[in-house]
């Protein structure tokens, strides 16, 4: 079964995108000056705000040598797809980003459907910085593509515990639940996480497709990891 991943905001820029490291990285990030950080919190909000051109503009002004913007950069041009996503992820490793060099790369895999050498990306990432929620939740959704829906469940459910707010994760289990036929605790799991009911209706369509793409009666469409961006959904 193969299932595919339509971007859910993965600009849910969770770790090092926008404070500059996570304590399982392998160094701490140098740190900026007042200016650079300026410029870096201008070049998030225009990203944030789906300005994506206006924030690689802003960060154009700041050096390359910095991992902080190396990061920002790539993430901008995977979401663009464009190719100078992957060398910069690349770029990333063996530095205090490497977790996010390791999802990144894993995410730019997984949007041409090699989930194997997605998976090895992200289960890198997550033994970097387990506790990185939107790790987990694209690690999910990679076990989803495989058809390991137990592993794909222990992950979502690892990411909402680790971030009760994450609905990225629980929109992501609410699908593979209702793939599996359980409406129960589907429904339960709207009403406890706050799903909005164009989310629920979106959780439902999605699964009806990954039955379909199982039965061989449609083509597999990419579910919601991250960036945003990692459906069901992968961070951006």
């Amino acid at each position: 079964m193969k299932v595919v991943v339509a971007a859910l905001g993965l600009l849910m820029l969770g770790g090092c995108a926008t404070n500059g490291g996570t304590a399982w990285s392998k160094q701490p990030c140098s740190k900026l000056e007042s200016e650079q950080e300026l410029s870096l919190s201008l070049a998030d909000d225009m990203i944030g705000e789906g300005k994506l051109h206006a924030g690689l503009a802003n960060l154009q002004r700041l050096p390359d040598n910095l991992v902080q913007v190396r990061l920002r950069k790539a993430k901008i041009y995977r979401q663009l797809g464009q190719s100078d996503a992957e060398p910069l992820f690349r770029s990333l490793l063996g530095t205090c980003l490497s977790a996010e060099g390791e999802q990144g790369l894993g995410q730019l895999a997984a949007s041409r459907n090699d989930n194997a050498l997605a998976l090895d990306h992200l289960k890198r990432a997550a033994q970097l910085s387990p506790t990185d929620e939107n790790i987990r939740n694209d690690l999910g959704v990679i076990y989803l593509n495989q058809g390991n829906t137990k592993q794909a469940s222990f992950e979502f459910l690892t990411a909402m515990e680790l971030k009760q707010d994450n609905q990225l994760a629980a929109l992501n289990l609410m699908t593979l639940l209702l793939y599996q036929g359980n409406g129960k605790q589907a429904s339960d799991l709207a009403i406890r996480t706050g799903l909005k009911p164009e989310q629920v209706a979106s959780a439902r369509e999605r699964a009806e497709k990954l039955r379909n793409a199982k039965k061989g009666k449609a083509p597999a469409e990419k579910v919601v990891t991250a960036n945003p961006s990692p459906s069901v959904s992968i961070n951006q």
